[in-house]
């Protein structure tokens, strides 16, 4: 047989290695981009959990400290400095952040912040409060687990106000505040606040949530008309910011602090 009647070998197939290749590097692509997501989530939930705790036991030191060496009233409020302290007993006896003045990125990071212009503790109008849902200490990371009549307590140099829930959607048509000691004072509230529950999910972009009456124009009612509430704020869902949770309250009670007992406590702290 001559040479010229030898069937020339077709060259080999490189295409399963060519793919190969390609499944192997989007394999290593993949798998450094997880580890980077999950650092990320890690930094963001537990790192930046530990600078917010530490700054945040900073300024409840320093505030404290003003009060007892200070006068008997209460002190000015500065921006990101704290002037009162916030306490949700529904969240757990241990439930206490230091309320920052100021809703910016870097005083969120140090604890929930008073949106400037809004009411103070125990004033007429609304006590509005901001705080993160997830990382940077998340003081709000609970905020959806409030019902009705949950109090609110916020301590200031001279007085604790104790603020409770309002009734949720849906309970106002049959509430009966009898049905729990702790709904004394607690009622749906008429007239411009109609419809303003303990509960409600928004958009960013709504930020009459925060008005002395929430959803209303904001000088609709004369300061001396006004109710006196407070209203929490964080992102909603977890991990989200595509809406907001927004929590309203009213104040039911006050108690002026005696100086001669600093350490008296309100009983609304033991609820659970």
């Amino acid at each position: 047989m001559s040479t010229s009647e030898v069937a020339e070998s077709p060259p080999p197939d490189r295409r399963p290695e060519r793919v190969g290749k390609v499944v192997r590097g989007c394999g290593e692509v993949l798998i450094t981009f997880g580890l980077v997501l999950l650092l990320f989530v890690f930094y963001e939930v537990y790192v930046t959990d530990w600078f917010s705790a530490h700054r945040q036991a900073e300024a409840g030191k320093r505030l404290r400290e003003r009060w007892q060496h200070g006068p008997a009233q209460q002190p000015a409020v500065v921006d990101g400095d704290g002037f009162a302290e916030l306490y949700i007993p529904a969240l757990g006896h241990d439930f206490r952040y230091t309320v920052l003045e100021g809703t910016d990125t870097r005083t969120l990071a140090n604890g929930p912040g008073h949106y400037t212009g809004t009411a103070l503790p125990g004033e007429q109008g609304n006590f509005a409060v901001a705080g993160h849902r997830i990382g940077r200490g998340a003081p709000f990371g609970d905020l959806d687990q409030l019902r009705s009549c949950d109090a609110v307590v916020t301590e200031t140099a001279t007085d604790w106000y104790i603020y409770r829930v309002l009734p949720m959607q849906g309970e106002a048509a049959g509430w009966n505040p009898a049905h729990d000691s702790r709904c004394e004072g607690v009622a749906p509230i008429g007239g411009p606040y109609a419809g303003v529950a303990g509960r409600d999910i928004v958009r960013p972009d709504q930020g009459e949530v925060i008005y002395p009456v929430p959803g209303k124009p904001r000088e609709l009612l004369p300061r001396s008309q006004q109710t006196r509430m407070i209203t929490l704020t964080t992102c909603h869902p977890r991990f989200s910011a595509a809406q907001r949770l927004i929590v309203h309250g009213v104040l039911v009670k006050q108690y002026p602090k005696e100086p001669a007992q600093p350490e008296l406590r309100p009983p609304e702290l033991e609820e659970s």
